[in-house]
């Protein structure tokens, strides 16, 4: 093709697949994000936003066990588009790409061979567009899309903010970083270690007033916590402390073996073991002297990131995969690094297209294999069905007892104490529960066989065997794993006025 002829550089030839790939990548997503991406425990995420919506406040109205900026951060977007999952997926797919977008970005800027500047963007959508845990939890309405935008975000801005003499920037990355804790607890270790990486590192200005910025910018991003602390300070220091550091691994016997297994099985995951691998390869080639001493300072706190992140989210007794995907983008930094090193060695410097097309493929059939194992779980579509069999057989506004999904697709009126079925678990004093806006697990049992619920849903094998074995409803219809029970038995205790 005659380069001159066509009005393209170079460049501009290179970057033209780039730029198809990430529109693929954003196509794809959003796709999933409307028919498979699910994940349960995004209900009471997507309620809580509907509540807040609605008026109310965490903590303060119902009970809530998570820092709220995404919640508001997911209200928001239904106050303007309306109160649909549909919604809240299409927001997050996009805010995920377009973390990918800035980890690729600044990758190609790490890269001294300009010839190796797509291939290396390439390489991070694959380690991270096409990471299995960033495609199963970054179109859900959980905390995980927006905290990777801006922990992503506050490392480009804290990256900039050593080089200039001002202190914008410094305050641009604590407030990121601030607002992603806000968001999620999960992230609370980026923000000291992009605070301290600032202080160590500072080229030009004033280092003490660019640690007071970023320090002012963080507390900025607490400020909605501090209304809510203000207004109840027991409910906030419950839901967003107490609850996590005691009662999180309440009826859960194997919670520490639990833990142990998840610390270890990324080496059973294909896309985790292959950004490993490569970032240890980028670590080796680090140390050979290969970059500037600035870009090797940066590079260093691509270390400590993530070694932050996975120390402290092993604590979170009980543990998940997902929580240590805050770590991922850090990774595939080293790991761009890794791979351009050691295709280098390997093939023609010359021509990185088929290191390329082997690193997409390989992510891709890995991200395939994780999508077809979901393929029998829960959608939202699923449940659809199952809310639409519930609002035929229940009177209108009568009390129910269902999943917080169940609430959130019919907007059906909340018992007090429903709104997180997980609350259901705790045992407090009646004064303690009633402040907390809690309905005991016992409690639920009772109001169950007294007939206070006309009908009621359940999502869970353990809790429909109880039902039935109850045997207070005579009619039931059973949608996969989900049973909608209506129409009291003869025997059925009615609620007292």
């Amino acid at each position: 093709m005659d380069v001159a002829g066509s009005g393209l550089s170079d460049q501009e030839l290179n970057l033209r697949p780039l730029a198809i790939g990430f529109a693929l990548l954003t196509a794809a997503l959003l796709v999933y994000s409307q028919t498979i991406a699910f994940h349960w425990d995004e209900g009471f995420h997507i309620l809580t936003a509907r509540l807040i919506d609605t008026g109310k406040r965490p903590y303060l109205d119902f009970f809530f066990p998570q820092t709220p900026l995404n919640a508001y951060w997911n209200a928001a977007w239904m106050a303007v588009f309306g109160a649909r999952w549909r919604v809240v997926h299409v927001v997050a797919a996009l805010v995920t790409v377009g973390s990918v977008l800035l980890t690729a970005q600044y990758l190609t800027e790490l890269i001294p061979d300009r010839r190796w500047r797509p291939a290396v963007a390439f390489a991070a959508l694959a380690l991270f567009g096409l990471h299995s845990l960033v495609w199963e939890f970054g179109a859900s309405a959980q905390a995980y899309p927006l905290c990777l935008l801006l922990v992503v975000a506050a490392f480009r801005a804290t990256i900039t903010a050593v080089a200039k003499p001002r202190v914008w920037a410094s305050s641009l990355a604590g407030l990121l970083a601030g607002v992603a804790a806000g968001s999620s607890l999960l992230t609370a270790a980026v923000a000291p270690v992009l605070l301290v990486w600032i202080w160590l590192t500072n080229r030009v200005g004033n280092r003490w007033a660019k640690a007071a910025a970023f320090v002012a910018s963080a507390g900025l991003a607490c400020v909605p916590v501090l209304i809510l602390f203000v207004l109840g300070p027991q409910q906030v220091i419950f839901n967003i402390l107490k609850y996590h550091s005691i009662y999180r691994r309440v009826d859960w016997a194997g919670a520490t073996s639990h833990d142990i297994e998840i610390a270890t099985d990324w080496f059973n995951s294909s896309p985790s073991l292959l950004l490993v691998l490569l970032a240890l390869a980028g670590l080796a080639f680090i140390r050979q002297g290969q970059f500037l001493p600035e870009r090797r300072a940066e590079l260093r706190l691509c270390v400590w990131l993530p070694l932050a992140i996975i120390v402290q989210n092993l604590f979170a007794h009980p543990t998940f995969p997902q929580y240590f995907i805050f770590s991922i983008p850090f990774l595939t930094v080293l790991a761009g690094v890794g791979f351009h090193a050691v295709a280098v060695r390997l093939q023609n410097p010359d021509r990185p297209r088929v290191a390329v097309l082997l690193l997409l493929v390989t992510a891709g059939l890995c991200l395939g294999n994780s999508v077809y194992e979901d393929r029998d779980s829960y959608t939202w579509r699923k449940l659809e069905r199952v809310a639409k069999k519930m609002q035929e057989v229940t009177p209108k506004g009568a009390p129910l007892l269902a999943p917080e999904q169940i609430y959130f697709l019919t907007d059906w009126p909340i018992p007090p104490g429903m709104e997180h079925e997980d609350a259901h678990k705790l045992k407090l004093p009646p004064a303690e529960e009633a402040k907390l806006h809690v309905v005991s697990k016992a409690e639920v049992e009772r109001r169950v066989k007294s007939g206070e619920f006309p009908t009621t849903v359940s999502c869970d094998d353990d809790e429909t065997s109880d039902l039935e074995d109850w045997d207070v409803y005579s009619q039931k219809a059973e949608f996969d794993r989900c049973t909608v029970f209506w129409q009291f038995k003869k025997n059925t205790a009615k609620p007292q006025p």
